[in-house]
């Protein structure tokens, strides 16, 4: 059980920045060709046996953590183990901190030169700056389960005893720092171990990946010439490639500005998981630990990642469940900044039921009038809108509003948990008969359940309405 917020947690010693000197990893070339024969195989018995025998236990890091920022990092029992029989295999639930750089040229004083001259703000290969994106993933063979925990980059919270926003960690003192951050935020969650990727680990990752199809919400159209940065995105269900993949996830020119990129960033995982993250995965991880060689800071070593992606592979969509810090915008009236302002109690909440020993399920079912429910249409018919809301205040619940329609038909209802209450939204989906709960923060901020209403509820009620 995780205690109540306590403002005075202790906060760790600022990590020494001069102890994390860069270095090339280097990762065995056997080890690549025993994944690729892995991948040739299917993954049969005998080439999984040769490649677990063929593992390198060090860790794949550009870097190198003092005896001091080594131990905020779990030093328990080991998260994986391999055999002659079977490909690496989670032996406990582990907690991944993954940090998602953009380091520009002008952020850094020894920029190479054929950067500092080509007019603009060009992206740098480093990790030393401020974070992007900010996840805790927990992995948990215990209960079969994958949460993603996002992490709003504006979090006021406290760094080295100073209230400034989270994302300043990883830039003050790299990843030691940013992981003591979190597991203070989140009142004492153990970190086991990190991730850094920069913007073009994404890019080049999602083209080992193959691409990924997406559903994207609304036109994104953005320019900043001092960047070179160019989004244009149509609105639709498409197939991305790894530049307008990068373009989605970094589009954030909207009225939600960095909220509304992370359910982007949710949308995306999602499809991630559902598309890509299978047995045939593995026939590509030649070209993902090419990447991961030169865009990716980790202390995982590639017996542990391999781990993680076949866990991933069979994890049941329904169990990976996506998660946003509960908080909400501040007022600018009280604050020269823009901050995502924590809300301690429903944390401490969140983390009992989603970073346990226990299956994230909930016992309690809220009072239906309590509960806050907003509907997305999809499918373009009024009637049958109407028809929700009047089945839903007959039933008790009277909190309910519309709001934007979903770009998409649905052909399945999705009753989003977008707190996280999955008792309200598995209740609502037995009452309803329609649709699949998901436990995601993709729906509207300020509902506790949120409607994605699909052709599955005309295809059910069409001779009621």
């Amino acid at each position: 059980m995780v205690s109540t917020h306590n403002p005075n947690r202790p906060i760790p010693p600022k990590p020494s920045k001069q102890s994390f000197q860069k270095k090339p990893a280097r990762i065995p070339r056997w080890i690549g060709l025993g994944i690729a024969l892995a991948g040739v195989a299917s993954i049969s018995a005998t080439a999984g046996a040769l490649l677990a025998t063929s593992l390198s236990s060090t860790p794949l890091m550009q870097g190198q953590l003092s005896p001091e920022e080594a131990k905020i990092f779990s030093q328990g029992n080991p998260i994986s183990t391999g055999s002659n029989l079977r490909l690496p295999r989670l032996t406990r639930p582990v907690n991944i901190l993954v940090l998602g750089t953009k380091v520009l040229s002008s952020d850094v004083e020894d920029a190479p030169s054929e950067l500092q001259d080509l007019g603009y703000h060009a992206l740098v290969n480093s990790f030393e700056g401020l974070s992007d994106t900010m996840l805790l993933l927990r992995f948990n063979p215990q209960t079969e389960q994958l949460v993603i925990l996002s992490l709003p980059r504006d979090t006021r919270t406290q760094i080295n005893g100073s209230l400034t926003k989270l994302n300043e960690a990883n830039r003050d003192g790299g990843p030691a720092l940013a992981a003591s951050s979190v597991s203070d935020l989140l009142g004492g969650v153990a970190v086991d171990r990190y991730v850094r990727i920069n913007v073009q680990g994404v890019e080049k990752l999602f083209d080992a990946l193959g691409g990924v199809t997406v559903n994207v919400p609304q036109d994104m159209k953005y320019q900043d010439d001092s960047q070179h940065l160019y989004i244009n995105l149509k609105a639709g269900e498409q197939h991305l490639n790894g530049n307008q993949a990068l373009q989605f996830l970094r589009f954030r020119y909207d009225e939600k500005g960095d909220i509304g990129r992370i359910q982007r960033q949710q949308m995306m995982m999602r499809a991630v998981v559902e598309q890509t993250l299978n047995p045939a995965t593995i026939a590509r991880m030649p070209k993902i630990l090419s990447v991961i060689q030169e865009h990716v800071d980790t202390n995982l070593t590639i017996e542990e990642l391999l781990a993680l992606v076949g866990y991933s592979a069979q994890t049941n969509r329904s169990n990976v469940q996506m998660l946003m810090l509960p908080g909400e915008f501040s007022n600018p009236d009280d604050f020269e900044l823009s901050y995502w302002l924590p809300d301690y109690s429903a944390i401490d909440s969140m983390v009992d039921q989603y970073f346990g020993f226990r299956a994230a399920t909930a016992s309690t079912v809220h009072d239906p009038s309590y509960v806050r429910i907003a509907i997305q249409d999809s499918t373009g018919d009024s009637v049958a809108v109407q028809a929700l809301i009047d089945t839903l205040y007959e039933s008790g619940y009277t909190n309910v509003y519309t709001d934007q329609d979903w770009n998409n038909e649905l052909p399945i209802t999705r009753i989003l948990a977008q707190q996280g209450d999955v008792a309200s939204a598995e209740m609502l989906h037995r009452f309803l008969r329609v649709g699949e709960v998901r436990v995601e923060s993709t729906g509207i901020l300020d509902s506790d359940v949120t409607i994605q209403l699909g052709k599955d509820w005309l295809d059910e009620h069409g001779n009621r309405l």
